[in-house]
């Protein structure tokens, strides 16, 4: 009879194990060094200014993204004009609209609301 030669099977990889260990030590690190080294939040005696700080931050990231469409928009309608498609400009002029709209929504619901 013929012998066969034995299939050698892969020696395990103990090299993943001690990975994955680095890796958790790694990530709890960042996270033991966020908690402790980052600063106490200190409250203001008048919450209404940092209700209003708060606000201003979120209406200027609106504004941002006003901003952007607008862009956006003002592209679309030179990309219409070039190939002639009315579509697009139609899409165009509403992006840009829509930015303006965006842009200016505070002074919009102050005009409205009266504030």
């Amino acid at each position: 009879m013929k012998k066969t030669p034995k299939q050698q099977t892969p020696e395990p990889n103990h090299n993943t194990g001690r990975r994955v260990k680095r890796g958790y030590l790694s990530f709890a690190a960042c996270i033991l060094a966020a908690v402790i080294l980052s600063p106490a939040a200190l409250a203001t005696d008048d919450p209404l200014a940092t209700i209003n700080r708060f606000s201003d931050f979120i209406f200027s990231a609106i504004k941002a993204i006003g901003l952007i469409l607008l862009g956006f928009g003002i592209v679309q309608i030179g990309l219409s004009l070039k190939g002639h498609d009315p579509s697009q400009r139609a899409q165009g002029f509403l992006s840009l609209f829509g930015g303006v709209l965006v842009f200016f929504s505070r002074e919009v619901l102050n005009l409205i609301t009266g504030g």
